[in-house]
């Protein structure tokens, strides 16, 4: 039996792997590599896949979406694969230890000023292998301003879709 030439052949699926030349970046993959086949954990699994993942996929998320999903969760670890941003809205922020490929400057000072912790994955690996007492959370990935582009084309009927114009008013589109 061969491959059926005419018919395409195998497919052949690869992970994604990502294109960064940032040597910290190919350490967390190379780490969560080796973790994710060493171990059983699906949270290795998925940090990996998110790492790889395009910058677009990794959408930042706010201080105050953060502690709003971790109300409640007392003792856990926040796990954003993206960078985690301020957000002056927050008053009061909560004692949280979150773990996160970046910090802004304000909301690593917001946090802990609150008594909470800021981490990174290889400190994360050290401290939960497999993942245990974390809660894996992400940024709005359809939140970018492009996104309200795509769809039904704009003016067609039931479309929430934004037309390109150079400017909003009576003498554009």
């Amino acid at each position: 039996m061969g491959i059926d030439i005419e018919a395409g052949g195998r497919v052949k699926s690869k992970a994604r792997v990502t294109k960064s030349a940032n040597p910290y970046t190919r350490l967390l993959c190379k780490l969560y590599k080796f973790l994710a086949r060493r171990t059983d954990s699906k949270f290795n699994k998925v940090i990996l896949k998110r790492l790889n993942m395009t910058r677009k996929s990794k959408p930042p998320l706010s201080l105050q979406k953060l502690a709003k999903l971790m109300a409640g969760k007392d003792g856990k670890i926040a796990v954003v694969v993206g960078p985690v941003t301020d957000d002056k809205r927050l008053y009061e922020v909560p004692k949280l230890s979150v773990c996160a490929l970046r910090f802004t400057e304000t909301a690593r000072a917001s946090i802990l000023k609150a008594g909470g912790e800021c981490l990174t994955f290889d400190k994360l690996a050290l401290r939960s292998p497999l993942g245990k007492g974390t809660v894996l959370l992400r940024g709005p990935v359809k939140a970018r301003e492009s996104e309200r582009h795509f769809g039904k084309a704009p003016g067609v009927p039931h479309s929430k879709t934004a037309p390109h114009v150079r400017a909003k008013g009576r003498k554009f589109e």
